[in-house]
Parts: structure tokens; C-alpha cells; sequence
């Protein structure tokens, strides 16, 4: 038996074509996805980040009479959390620390990466967020928020979390 066709080796263009728009469908449907995860992992660790460090300064107001930590700068803000205090809140061994290290980036916004904290502290009511930095405090309420005045994928703003 003799045959005039010609056995063939690799694919044809129209398979070729079918195989590429199969790709373009998966990817249509994959890329949102993967970038709504990311934007959902930003907005998870600005909360956990938050609970942390709002748990830090809930737990020195407790062992401190109430009075929740303050400095003239950073340094010594962060210094109060990471480090021993005695009652009054200078450097000590009575209690702490609350925090391992100082306050972590911002995930969020468009400070996202900077670990700055809004000076002065606010001390009389709860603090606003104005982009300037990456956190804001209040030594009054104790209130520490995301300075930002960016919302997640539901219109809630970083700072009311």
C-alpha cells in the first residue's frame, strides 16, 4: 500500500492559534485574581500590624496607671515599647517590653514602606489622617491609626480600621 500523504510532524497553525487563545482565556480570568490577593494581603497586614502595635500601647497603659506612652520624637516613642520602663515610663526593669522592634512600614497608601510616626503627638482627641506620615497617635485616647487617607476595595478608610 502505497500512500500519498506524507506523515506529519508538529502542529498546525490552527491548532497553534486554538492553543494561544485557550492561554489568553486563562490569563484573562487569572491576572484580577492574583492582583485582588495582593491588595487583600496590603489591607490584612495594615490590620495586623494595627492590632499589634494597639495592643502594645493598651498593654503599657495598663502596667503604667493608665497612661499611655509618649517622647519628644520617634526614638523615644519607640524606645518606651521596645525597651524596660518603671512606673513613671523612663528606661527601668519593672515592665515591658511591649514591642520587638519599632513601628513597622506601612503595607497601604502612599507612604506605603515608610515606618514614620506623625509629630507632635496629638494629645487632645483622636488624631486625623493627613498623608504626612506613615502613622499617627494620640497620647490622650491612645488611638494609633494608618495616616492615610486611602480606602480599601469597599470604600473603608485605612485610618477607621
Amino acid at each position: 500500500m502505497n500512500d500519498s500523504r506524507q506523515k506529519r510532524n508538529g502542529f498546525s497553525l490552527v491548532e497553534l492559534v486554538i492553543v494561544v487563545v485557550i492561554i489568553g482565556v486563562i490569563a484573562a480570568i487569572a491576572v484580577p485574581r492574583i492582583s485582588r490577593g495582593a491588595k487583600g494581603a496590603g489591607d490584612a497586614a495594615v490590620r495586623m500590624t494595627l492590632a499589634g502595635i494597639r495592643n502594645a500601647i493598651d498593654m503599657y497603659a495598663a502596667e503604667h496607671g493608665g497612661t499611655y506612652p509618649s517622647g519628644a520624637d520617634q526614638a523615644a516613642m519607640e524606645a518606651k515599647l521596645v525597651g524596660k520602663t518603671d512606673a513613671q515610663g523612663n528606661p527601668g526593669t519593672e515592665f515591658g517590653p511591649y514591642l520587638r522592634s519599632g513601628f513597622p512600614p506601612i503595607s497601604v497608601g502612599p507612604l506605603k514602606g515608610q515606618s514614620d510616626l506623625k509629630f507632635p503627638l496629638t494629645a487632645s482627641g483622636d488624631p486625623a489622617a493627613d498623608d504626612t506620615t506613615a502613622w499617627a497617635y494620640s497620647t490622650d485616647t491612645g488611638k494609633f491609626i494608618a495616616n492615610t487617607t486611602a480606602t480599601d476595595d469597599n470604600g473603608v478608610a485605612y485610618s477607621d480600621y
